[in-house]
């Protein structure tokens, strides 16, 4: 097993470019043990960055991440997100409370706009700017923005500045965001990250080229779309693993290298998009 390869946020942080999904963990006390410990061997295998959000089972997800990483605090790179309803000034500094404590830490190392609400941008980057001075996060960013929201951000005085990346759909059903968001985001040297990467397990299941593609690799359909989608710098991909042998598989994926042919023959059977489509969310 290699060494995990990187990313760069702006100022120069390297991230792994694999790292940890928690959707849907926390809501099942009865798999609480399994899912910290998945966690955990994620952690021993370089899959360092953990995503999660106060929405994943009422925050129940968090507790799981805050049990994973204790004692390991500075190994791990920890991302969470807030309600929309939560992206005013005072409201953010509350959320972001509640979700230290449920994290067990002093510190989030970033902290993501779930999607956009009515709060108005300069409203949330000031709750941003009150954070980043209080130590309290690390980095600001956010999710499911498309480039035209991205462009209002950039407008206003600092606004980009602010944000260091963008967590968004994408695998390869769903690849509508190489036609602008990937450049836009690639010329201003910010990241992706990539959340259901396997489209929630549906690309794991038997394809006719995934399987051939996964063949000639010795690997699985699962472990070729995660590929896929960390075949460029930029990318970050999350997917979720709740098993030992989940985890290991994900962390697998990111030791292949696709061929040329392996490309076109997924391009062919997942075209890229001919032109602008809405946002693609979950």
């Amino acid at each position: 097993m290699t060494r995990l390869r990187t990313t760069k946020l702006p100022s120069g942080e390297a991230l792994p470019v694999l790292g940890q999904g928690t959707w849907r963990m926390g809501e099942n006390a009865r798999a609480r043990k399994t899912e910290v410990a998945a966690l955990r061997l994620g952690i021993d295998l370089g899959m360092t960055l953990i995503d999660t959000a106060e929405m994943y089972a009422d925050g129940g997800a968090e507790r799981i991440v805050g049990e994973a990483i204790s004692g390991r605090r500075d190994d791990v790179f920890v991302v969470t997100k807030f309600y929309p309803q939560n992206a005013t000034r005072g409201r953010m500094a509350a959320a972001c409370e509640r979700s230290l404590t449920r994290l067990a830490t002093d510190r989030i190392d970033l902290y993501l706009l779930h999607w956009r609400g009515d709060v108005p941008l300069k409203e949330t980057l000031a709750g941003f700017d009150a954070l980043l001075r209080s130590q309290k996060i690390r980095y600001a960013g956010v999710s499911n923005f498309d480039v035209e929201d991205l462009a209002e951000l950039a407008r206003l005085k600092e606004g980009l500045q602010r944000i260091v990346t963008n967590e968004v759909l994408y695998n390869l059903e769903r690849r509508g965001i190489e036609w602008d968001l990937i450049p836009w985001m690639r010329k201003r040297h910010r990241p992706i990250i990539a959340y259901s990467p396997v489209e929630e397990g549906l690309l794991a299941h038997p394809h006719p080229v995934l399987t051939a593609v996964a063949k000639r690799h010795d690997a699985t359909p699962a472990q070729i779309a995660l590929a896929w989608v960390i075949r460029e710098d930029g990318i970050i991909a999350i997917p979720k693993a709740a098993r030992a042998a989940h985890v290991r598989e994900n962390r697998g994926a990111a030791d292949l290298r696709l061929s040329k042919r392996d490309l076109e023959e997924l391009d062919e059977s997942f075209p890229q998009p001919e032109g602008k489509k809405p946002l693609e969310t979950r």
